[in-house]
């Protein structure tokens, strides 16, 4: 086999399906011959799963943490094994509901560093109907050690994953279903985010709607601004280290005392954060103090770096600070005084070909060579989407205001540079704070918008007023765009307990302004 010679083109050459019609869905299903239709690909897996099954992923990288996933939906299930040159390959997953919603085709992305297959977006847009898609991204596992001296498996990774999955997914659904798929979609968060905006930017015809949650845009940026808290930070108890009992108590309670009121309202969020910063003054030791309710000088110093923009000497800038609010979680990663993973192998694999690198050694000279190398241009920081826009192309995107590993500020920048550049940017693309959300999902705030699966996409209505994904499929198929998104609060993050608070979360640069009354109430703020 010559897999080098294999392109996306060549699928299209492909054999059609056998013209015999099996009588049940079950049995359409079983008659599928996908990899017929793929050159070189190897099928895994193809079965027909009833809704309320279970399904087991055995083959499944430990790391990635999804042993299994539920399905809700009768769908026919195909996995494959696809080539992508003569030393790469990706692992793709295609879900085929019987009920086949609106002609609706969706891919899925991924997350980290990793390749891990998103089993529960899949399993959320095959419930509503969608032909849903996933890959794991050109390798298994949550870590980026197969990057190193690979640039086959670091392309799939930068965009060609993605592509070629969207595309095998298109062909096998346009011939399982004898119909072509009338829209196009994408949804995912973090890496996913990024994938997004960079699919795009480089393949604007892949999609028409798209949800681009927490983007790692500005990519090489965002590694070197993720690798920059250990050498402040330190080793976990080297001198003058800071707990995460002080950072989730002590600091946490300051932040919030001196910017949870800024909104007019004291319930535990932060509604607008650009307008907090936090001053770790209060928290100094008086001379001679010692206490772990203070803070000593070599602390103080370690906090006015941490919450600072990262800058290079001359003061340009590299990333945006640290998202005040996020200290309870940012201890499990960015403040652990641990290398952050995500950046520590971006470096050693592929930007240093150093397995041996020590992150403690991380300094600007690095975030220089990563922005320098810049693979596959994976940095994606487009200021215009020209190609994508003139095809009447929707993207939403939408960031917690407490994300413990991707600032939200730099969201706000990247799409204040769009602004910039397209005065009518919102004719297309609109981005959304969500005040109170952690990392993609949970925290104090009205977070549950269908923005995946598990609890984010449960307990809601598949609505465009409070569902993200339906928002994106109302603006692309009837031209309605989101003026809010209402996300829903749960008590104890639990449905069964019933719905806590809502709130509908503006577009930016509007400001949530509250306007008196209960705060629970969704009548009781305005987008100003």
């Amino acid at each position: 086999m010559n897999a080098s010679s294999f392109t996306l083109t060549t699928l299209f050459a492909a054999l059609s399906v056998s013209a015999t019609c099996p009588n049940t869905f079950a049995q359409r299903c079983m008659a599928f011959e996908p990899e017929k239709l793929v050159p070189y690909a190897t099928r895994t897996v193809l079965e027909f799963v009833k809704s309320g099954e279970t399904l087991q992923f055995p083959d499944n990288v430990k790391s990635c943490g999804r042993p299994q996933q539920k399905v809700t939906a009768d769908l026919c299930r195909v996995a494959l094994h696809i080539p992508t040159s003569n030393r790469s390959e990706i692992t793709f997953e295609l879900w085929l509901p019987e009920k086949w919603e609106g002609n609706r085709f969706i891919a899925t992305g991924n997350g980290g560093i990793d390749g891990c297959v998103k089993y529960e977006d899949i399993a959320y847009a095959s419930r509503h109907g969608f032909a849903a898609v996933g890959t794991n991204n050109g390798h298994n596992g949550s870590t980026g050690e197969l990057f190193y001296h690979n640039p086959d498996v670091l392309e799939d990774y930068a965009h060609r994953s993605l592509h070629t999955g969207t595309t095998v997914g298109k062909l096998l659904t346009e011939q399982f279903y004898a119909k072509k798929p009338d829209y196009s979609y994408y949804i995912g968060c973090s890496l996913g985010g990024r994938m997004g905006v960079h699919a795009a930017e480089m393949f604007p015809e892949d999609f028409d709607g798209i949800v681009a949650g927490a983007p790692a845009v500005d990519f090489n940026h965002l590694q070197g601004q993720r690798a920059m808290f250990y050498p402040i930070t330190g080793k976990k108890g080297s001198k003058d280290f800071i707990t995460a009992d002080q950072w989730g108590n002590l600091i946490h309670s300051e932040v919030m005392q001196q910017c949870d009121e800024l909104d007019g309202v004291k319930d535990g969020i932060i509604e607008v954060v650009d307008r907090c910063v936090f001053d770790p003054e209060p928290l100094r030791c008086s001379e001679g103090q010692q206490s772990t309710e203070c803070l000593n000088d070599a602390q103080i110093k370690r906090l006015e770096k941490i919450y600072a923009p990262y800058t290079y000497p001359n003061g340009t800038l590299i990333y945006a600070r640290m998202n005040p609010g996020n200290e309870k979680f940012a201890t499990q990663k960015l403040l652990a005084g641990e290398p952050f993973p995500y950046s520590q192998d971006w470096f050693r694999y592929v930007v240093l070909n150093d397995p041996s690198w020590d992150a403690l050694t991380y300094n600007i000279d690095d975030v220089t060579k990563a922005e320098e190398l810049n693979p596959f241009n994976i940095r994606t920081y487009p200021q215009t989407l020209p190609e994508f826009k003139a095809r009447g192309g929707k993207m939403i995107s939408y960031h917690g205001g407490q994300d413990n590993q991707i600032t939200s500020l730099n969201t706000e920048r990247f799409i204040t540079r769009m602004m910039d550049a397209d005065k009518h940017l919102a004719d297309y693309y609109r981005f959304f704070r969500i005040a109170g959300m952690n990392h993609c999902n949970s925290g104090p705030g009205a977070w549950v918008f269908g923005q995946g699966g598990n609890l984010a996409g449960e307990g809601i209505a598949f609505d465009a007023e409070t569902n993200v994904l339906a928002a994106i499929v109302a603006w692309v198929e009837k031209k309605k765009a989101p003026e809010t998104i209402t996300g829903t609060k749960f008590v104890n993050d639990t449905i069964s307990l019933g719905v806590d608070f809502q709130r509908s979360h503006c577009p930016y640069p509007t400001v949530q302004t509250f306007q008196g009354g209960d705060y629970k109430k969704t009548t009781s703020w305005k987008c100003v």
